[in-house]
Order: C-alpha cells, then sequence, then structure tokens
C-alpha cells in the first residue's frame, strides 16, 4: 500500500501529515502529487471528499520550500481560488495545518469581511493566499494587492465559479498572473466551459481522473419520496422528529433548497415545531454563516439548511443525512449536494423529495449521474397531517367567548336584571325640563311642538320686519 513518504513529499510536511494521522493517501492524491512535484499543469477530476485540497496543498508547499523565493510586496507565491467563502475557510486551514512546520504565510481573503483589515494583512505580501474572486479583484482595483508574484496558481471547484458568474472574473486574474507559472485546475466534475478554460490557463497539462465524471459517491445510499410540494414540510417534519423511520442515525443533517427564501422559510416552521435549525446562504452576513457552521459542526444545532452555495463549503465528517428538499436544476449540484455526506471513509445517507414539478429535474439526474434510487413509502397517516388534523399541526388556541353585559336587542335572560343607565355627570341632581324625560332627554312630542314654536317666531320676526 502506498504510503505518504513514497511520494516525494519533504520531511516537514511529512511530519505535519503524521501530527494529524494521515499516512495513506487517497487515490487522486496518489496521482496528483508526483505530478506537481515535477512542476508540471494539472487537470484534476475527483468527486468531492476524495482529499483534493491535500492534492494540490501539500506539493504546492514542498515546491514553495524548495524555490526559496522571498515574499512578493502586496502579491503572493501561490494564489488559491474557490468559489464560496466557506470552501475558502477551509483550504486555509488546511494550508496552515499542512504547512505547520514550514514558515509559511497563510491569509485568506473572502467577500463579506472587512476591506480595510485585507488590505493591512496583505500589504507585505504572503506566500499563500486563498480568495474568491470578487474580493481578489477588489483589492486589485484598489492597487492594494497584484499578482506579479504568484508561481502557482489553484482554481478549485472551477466548474462551481462558472455556475456562480465568475468566468469574466477568471479570464482578467489569468490576463494579470505571470504566464510563467503552475497552474492546477480540480473539480468534480468538467463540463465543456471547463475544458476550454484549461485550453487557455494550462501549458500540456496532465490529466488526472480517479472517478467517471458526474457519478455519486459509492458510499452513499440514495432513496426517494414522491410527495407534493405542499406536502414537503410535514415530511421533513415527522422525518426529523423521528415519527417516520428512514434509514440510518441521525448525527447531523444537512438539507438543501434552491432558493434563499426557501431556506428561511424551512428554518422558521421547523423552529414552529420545536426543531431548531441554522439556515446559510448568500444573504447572510460571514459572521452569521460561520456561527452557522461553527454551531453544525460541534453539533449544538445539528441541523442545516442551506442552498447550494454550501454544497462545497461544508467539509464535516460527521454528515450523517443529507435531504435534498428540492431537487436541483443543475443535476451536477446533485453530485456536490450528497458529497457533503460519505466523508472521511464514512458511509451516508442521501434523501430526495420530488414532486411534480420536478420529474424532469430527477430524469436529468438519473441520465447524469447513473444514481440509483431506493423508493420509500409516505406514512400511513400522512395525509391527516397534511390537512391539520395530524400529530404534527399544534392544538388551535381557544378563543375567548367575549359576553356582553347588555345583550343585544334588549332582551335579559331569566335571572338577569338590567344594570340602570348612567347619567352625565353633567346632568346628575337637575330636575326635569318641563315637558321633557329624565336626564334631559325629550321625546319626540316635546321637540315637534317646540320647532313648530321656533318655526312661527321667526315667521312673526319677518313679518314684523316687512311691516
Amino acid at each position: 500500500m502506498t504510503q505518504f513518504s513514497d511520494l516525494g513529499l519533504s520531511q516537514p510536511v511529512l511530519q505535519a501529515l503524521d501530527m494529524k494521522g494521515y499516512n495513506t493517501p487517497t487515490p487522486i492524491q496518489e496521482q496528483a502529487i508526483p505530478a506537481v512535484l515535477e512542476g508540471r499543469d494539472l487537470l484534476g477530476i475527483a468527486q468531492t471528499g476524495t482529499g483534493k485540497t491535500a492534492a494540490f496543498m501539500l506539493p504546492g508547499i514542498d515546491r514553495l520550500r524548495e524555490s526559496d523565493n522571498r515574499i512578493p510586496f502586496k502579491s503572493c507565491r501561490m494564489l488559491v481560488l474557490a468559489p464560496t467563502r466557506e470552501l475558502a475557510g477551509q483550504i486555509a486551514q488546511a494550508a496552515k495545518d499542512y504547512g505547520a512546520l514550514a514558515g509559511l504565510k497563510v491569509h485568506s481573503i473572502v467577500g463579506g469581511t472587512s476591506v480595510s483589515k485585507d488590505r493591512n494583512k496583505l500589504h507585505r505580501g504572503t506566500d499563500i493566499l486563498v480568495a474568491t474572486p470578487g474580493r481578489l479583484l477588489d483589492l486589485i482595483d484598489q492597487k492594494a494587492f497584484n499578482l506579479s508574484g504568484i508561481e502557482i496558481l489553484v482554481l478549485d471547484e472551477a466548474d462551481q465559479m462558472l455556475d456562480l458568474g465568475f468566468i469574466h472574473a477568471l479570464r482578467r486574474i489569468h490576463q494579470l498572473a505571470p504566464a510563467e507559472r503552475q497552474t492546477l485546475f480540480f473539480s468534480a466534475t468538467m463540463p465543456k466551459a471547463i475544458r476550454e478554460l484549461v485550453g487557455a490557463y494550462c501549458n500540456d497539462p496532465v490529466q488526472v481522473s480517479v472517478t467517471p465524471e458526474s457519478t455519486t459517491a459509492e458510499r452513499i445510499d440514495q432513496y426517494l419520496f414522491m410527495v407534493q410540494a405542499d406536502e414537503k414540510q410535514s415530511l421533513l417534519e415527522l422525518i426529523l422528529s423521528e415519527r417516520h423511520q428512514v434509514p440510518g442515525k441521525f448525527e447531523r443533517v444537512l438539507i438543501f433548497t434552491r432558493t434563499k427564501h426557501g431556506a428561511d422559510r424551512v428554518v422558521k416552521k421547523l423552529g414552529q415545531r420545536g426543531i431548531p435549525a441554522n439556515a446559510i446562504h448568500g444573504n447572510k452576513s460571514q459572521p452569521q454563516r460561520q456561527r452557522a457552521l461553527d454551531e453544525f459542526k460541534r453539533a449544538k444545532t445539528p441541523i442545516l439548511v442551506a442552498t447550494d452555495v454550501a454544497a462545497r463549503g461544508i467539509d464535516i465528517p460527521g454528515v450523517s443525512h443529507v435531504i435534498n428538499y428540492e431537487l436541483p436544476n443543475v443535476p451536477e449540484q446533485y453530485v456536490h449536494r450528497i458529497g457533503r455526506t460519505a466523508r472521511a471513509g464514512k458511509d451516508g445517507i442521501a434523501i430526495a423529495f420530488c414532486a411534480e414539478d420536478e420529474r424532469a429535474y430527477l430524469k436529468d439526474i438519473r441520465k447524469t449521474t447513473d444514481a440509483e434510487f431506493e423508493r420509500l413509502a409516505l406514512p400511513d397517516n400522512f395525509r391527516a397531517v397534511v390537512e391539520g388534523v395530524g400529530p404534527t399541526k399544534p392544538a388551535p388556541k381557544q378563543q375567548r367567548q367575549r359576553v356582553s353585559a347588555k345583550p343585544r336587542g334588549g332582551a335579559v335572560s331569566d335571572g338577569q336584571q338590567r344594570k340602570p343607565k348612567r347619567k352625565h355627570p353633567s346632568r346628575a341632581g337637575k330636575p326635569h325640563r318641563e315637558g321633557g324625560q329624565p336626564g334631559g332627554q325629550r321625546s319626540g312630542e316635546n321637540r315637534g311642538s317646540r320647532n313648530a314654536n321656533r318655526r312661527r317666531g321667526r315667521g312673526g320676526q319677518r313679518r314684523s320686519a316687512q311691516s
């Protein structure tokens, strides 16, 4: 069996791997590390969770140590581009772990954080920089950073960067980076657009592929519920409350929706049922996203609802279940979603909810990934649950009946006495007016005669004025 020591890595890197308990490389690492150490450009295709980060970071650290170049001012020697903030943070942490004994400076910059702090920490340059494309170009436009010192350029999950609209940013970075450099592409899928980009970026790259393109992990058992769109929330609540058994034991559950508002809505409704969950998506600030990930990692809140922004940014070995609350409209995204489970050699469970309007998505997923689903039956009382009479619907609040002190229509029931009418304070104690009613209220007859007198009086005045 091949060991890391057989791949030509330096002693400081091997010691760092030993400190983390890593001895045996994964297939992608075994094939990629020797080629990168030789200085070749590389195109790596591997499923998520197979160890791509170490495949480029371990030999990259060794090459930086061997060249022994000085850190360039306002630049870096190795640039790693990642599509999401979470993935960038995890790559940066891996670089710090693997290079702990190599004496290299590592920094990361992502959107949603202070730009001034990024300018300050990169003023003197760094050995390894992990960045999202948008924030990197912001600093370049502000003349706070440049790409003149790059020796190694890495694009991780390049296909998702294209999906997120970073194609123009990648082309600009390619123009600004030195032509004499080593370029490494790593991705779980390799569509035609990426191959065209590889042709522009790389020079005679070595291609490493350990699995067929767009296939799902072999250690993931995949299950399917055919359910109506308005029944998904009730089904999810039954599963998470363990009132409907599904395969596997819950440890950490990652739920995927297609939209940000959909993720927030699922979290809100779960909270109303007493099931705590967090959401992570593009509208969340970086501190909010990091806090949600930390609580998920520590199992403080073991349910996380996410959009596809997190499909490649969550590297947590303890994810036992991935639930596709809504199927992705891009079949390759299904591969990345379920790849959040079955990591670090463990098995995983993937459950998909498919509504009537998602059948076309399901067909594309089956065609693209060769996924085989085992269909699960809905619970016996599920229709009653959805219609609001089942166990998940809380009992309606009892409305207090307002009992009027004075029944309408003047009717008084037996045993009741009508309360006396309260007089206005200004009328209290005053004698009744002549011909009037108690309390200053006059009858219609008296009002009519008085009005007639007034009319006669006005007529008499007019006649006297004319005479």
